[in-house]
């Protein structure tokens, strides 16, 4: 891994420039995310990640291996001493970089900064959510893990990105709902949920949810209840395609962290406009739940939660060692739907 300082052939804008550069339509995006896929691969667009120690000495690092999926991009510095110790990093600043081709001469590459994140409170509360005998993966907020390995000095920054907070239409405002003062439960009904399991190898599982809603009355503590998956309803339980697990590898090392995935979330208002967008690793919970007349095998709960949105997701490990999906909710904010849609529940 070369580690180079920062170079001044590169200019700086203010953070969300470079997701100007892409334009695809919503409509477009929601309905073929393979479309963005291919553009984001034919556009140009590089990544480097700025290390800035205790000191204030800045280091740019080249991308070790990226990964496109469904809805998410998965983006990997590792190897050798491109890292410090992740204790000791001040901030990390990841940057999308488009770089314009020799035929262009007399215009200079675009940079734009996608993430600033200060290390010194994350590394405090950084949540262990997976290991094996040779790497510990440590959570410092959704997106964003570091691999620390054991049998050598190495670690590893890692970043999800879902397609949604990368691209935007150029300079177009954002999309707001139309006012509706006539429908009692205006925000609460006709929510779209895409989510999809996956590593970075390949795809466990990929759903769509239509009409989603919650009554006004059934709000509780300060969240609305959207369910995909109902517990009750066998019939609507999804087998996954494989095993839950982050594959990993770093120089001639390799292996894979056990009852953990990414997954990434798509919810849409009913318009059809981006309400709400995760991608994160997750971890599998061993939960005792009561006993399953529909299932014989173990239970593990599944859980995101920041300030919009939550989700809780049931599944079972069957003696036949397969995976099912018994349960999905996903809470939202009644303080961002009201934000929203200009509500008052």
């Amino acid at each position: 891994m070369n580690v180079q300082l920062l170079s001044n052939k590169t200019r700086d804008h203010v953070a969300g420039y470079w997701k100007e550069l892409y334009c695809v339509t919503p409509q477009l995006l929601l309905l073929y995310f393979n479309i963005v896929l291919s553009s984001s691969r034919n556009l140009r667009v590089t990544w480097e990640l700025t290390v800035t120690d205790m000191s204030g000495r800045e280091s740019t690092l080249e991308l070790s291996w990226s990964h496109f999926s469904e809805t998410s991009l998965t983006l990997c510095w590792c190897g050798g001493d491109c890292l410090l110790n992740y204790e000791e990093i001040f901030s990390l600043q990841l940057h999308g970089i488009r770089r314009i081709a020799f035929s262009c001469p007399n215009l200079k590459n675009k940079r734009s900064l996608v993430a600033n994140l200060d290390m010194q409170p994350l590394t405090k509360c950084a949540q262990v959510i997976g290991q094996d005998q040779f790497v510990l993966l440590k959570l410092l907020q959704p997106g964003i893990i570091i691999g620390l390995w054991r049998v050598i000095h190495s670690q590893a920054a890692v970043f999800f990105l879902h397609y949604y907070s990368l691209i935007i239409v150029a300079k177009a405002p954002i999309i707001q709902p139309p006012f509706d003062d006539i429908d009692p439960e205006y925000g609460l009904h006709g929510y779209k949920l895409h989510i999809v399991l996956h590593d970075t190898v390949c795809k466990l599982m990929s759903e769509s949810f239509s009409q989603l809603f919650c009554h006004r009355a059934h709000i509780s503590d300060g969240w609305i209840q959207l369910t995909a998956i109902s517990r009750t309803n066998s019939s609507q339980h999804i087998q996954l395609s494989g095993k839950p697990m982050l594959p990993w590898r770093c120089e001639a090392l390799e292996g894979t962290v056990e009852n953990c995935c990414i997954m990434s979330l798509t919810l849409l208002d009913e318009f059809g406009n981006q309400f709400s967008c995760v991608t994160t690793p997750i971890s599998m919970e061993l939960e005792k739940a009561a006993v399953s007349y529909d299932y014989d095998g173990e239970r593990y709960l599944i859980q995101h939660e920041d300030s919009n949105i939550q989700v809780k997701m049931q599944l079972v490990k069957t003696t036949a060692k397969k995976h099912f999906v018994v349960s999905l909710i996903v809470y939202v904010s009644v303080l961002f739907v009201n934000k929203h849609f200009s509500r008052d529940y």
